[in-house]
C-alpha cells in the first residue's frame, strides 16, 4: 500500500476502529502477512468495513459485534466467527449475547 492510501482519513478511523476491536496484534499480523496480491484487499477491509461500516455513530461496539457474529455464523465464515468472537473481549458484547 502506498503512503498515500495510508493517510486517507477513512483508512486511518478504519485501522483505529480494527485495532480497538480485533486488538493490535491480530492487525500487526495482518499487515505484516500482507502480500502485494492482498495488500489492495487489505486497505479495501480497514477503508471500507473499519473506517465506514464499525465507524458509523448509530450503533455501538456492541450492537455491531452482535450483528456480525449472526451474519458471519449464518454464512458459514467459521474462521472469522471465532476472530469476531474473541474480538468481543473488546466490544462489550456478553457470553449472552452470543449465547443469544
Amino acid at each position: 500500500m502506498d503512503d498515500i492510501s495510508k493517510n486517507t482519513t477513512r483508512y486511518r478511523t478504519g485501522l483505529e476502529v480494527r485495532r480497538s476491536v480485533l486488538g493490535d496484534p491480530h492487525v500487526d499480523r495482518a499487515e505484516d502477512a500482507a502480500t502485494d496480491f492482498d495488500r489492495p484487499f487489505q486497505q479495501l477491509i480497514t477503508e471500507a468495513a473499519w473506517g465506514t461500516v464499525w465507524a458509523r455513530p448509530g450503533w455501538s461496539k456492541r450492537e455491531r459485534s452482535i450483528v456480525t457474529l449472526a451474519l458471519l455464523a449464518a454464512l458459514g465464515h467459521d474462521e472469522e466467527v471465532a476472530m469476531h468472537v474473541r474480538a468481543t473481549a473488546n466490544t462489550g458484547a456478553t457470553r449472552d449475547d452470543i449465547c443469544e
